[in-house]
């Protein structure tokens, strides 16, 4: 074989190697995401520990976009409803950190950015007034680009879109600055239900926001339609616990 025969039997074999490679990591990325969701589906706190402790064990998932918003997803999650109160604001901080390292990789990543957003609108809680006030704009700038970045014709792009506007609905509901806009929130809300109908606990923040406006009517039937629609299929924990809260807030306004 001559010179030039080499070099293209030497290339062919790196390109196979690196396809092989790829879709190796393409496999193990969209494993670990299938397995995040259904263990965010049933809130099991046991599964979501087996995905975090799985990403963990791959060599070089901090090399890995794909990997690395998984894993920013499960202790986001995991922060939300699987570990204790003492534990959350390191889990949040996880998170966050992660999906920040996501985004350097990949920054068109809009599911990086909303657990970005959605990690810091989280941590705000444990921190001073002054202190969460200056969280905003990290906030908003994370929880903006996801909007801008996430494809509404992908059936996850559609969902974390979803995520991101009712994020943002609920920032501008319950933040004091810039001075509780019911009306953008109402608006961001509506927004969500526009992509993803079959999730009702939008209609849970609609209610919190219609008693923040003082219409009382217009709360209970937002919580009544939590009580009364089925779950979306890939969110059934999370509707069946928004559920039990739907029922105290209707208790309430009896």
């Amino acid at each position: 074989m001559n010179k030039m025969g080499r070099k293209v039997v030497f290339i062919t074999l790196v390109m196979t190697i690196l396809f092989s490679t790829l879709t190796m990591a393409s496999v193990i990325g969209n494993t670990m995401n299938d397995k995040f969701y259904d263990a965010r589906k049933d809130r099991s706190a046991p599964k979501m520990l087996a995905v975090i402790k799985a990403i963990e064990a791959i060599p070089n998932y901090d090399k890995d976009p794909m990997l690395l918003t998984v894993l920013a997803d499960c202790y986001l999650e995991y922060a939300d409803w699987g570990t204790t109160s003492n534990e959350k604001e390191e889990k949040l901080t996880k998170a966050r950190s992660l999906a920040e390292a996501a985004i350097k990789l990949d920054p068109s990543n809009g599911r990086a950015y909303y657990i970005a957003g959605a990690s810091i609108g989280r941590l705000a809680q444990y921190k001073g007034i002054v202190q969460s006030l200056f969280m905003l704009g990290d906030l908003d700038k994370y929880i903006d680009t996801a909007i801008k970045l996430l494809d509404e014709n992908d059936e996850e792009g559609r969902l974390y879109k979803t995520f991101a506007y009712i994020a943002s609905g609920m920032r501008y509901r319950d933040v004091p600055w810039p001075l509780y806009n019911y009306k953008k929130s109402e608006e961001l809300f509506n927004k969500a239900l526009q992509l993803t109908p079959d999730y009702p606990n939008i209609y849970l923040e609609l209610g919190y926001l219609y008693l923040k406006t003082g219409d009382k009517d217009k709360a209970k039937e937002m919580f009544k339609k939590v009580t009364t629609s089925p779950a979306n299929p890939k969110l059934v924990g999370t509707h069946n616990e928004a559920k039990k809260i739907a029922k105290d807030e209707l208790d309430k306004l009896k």
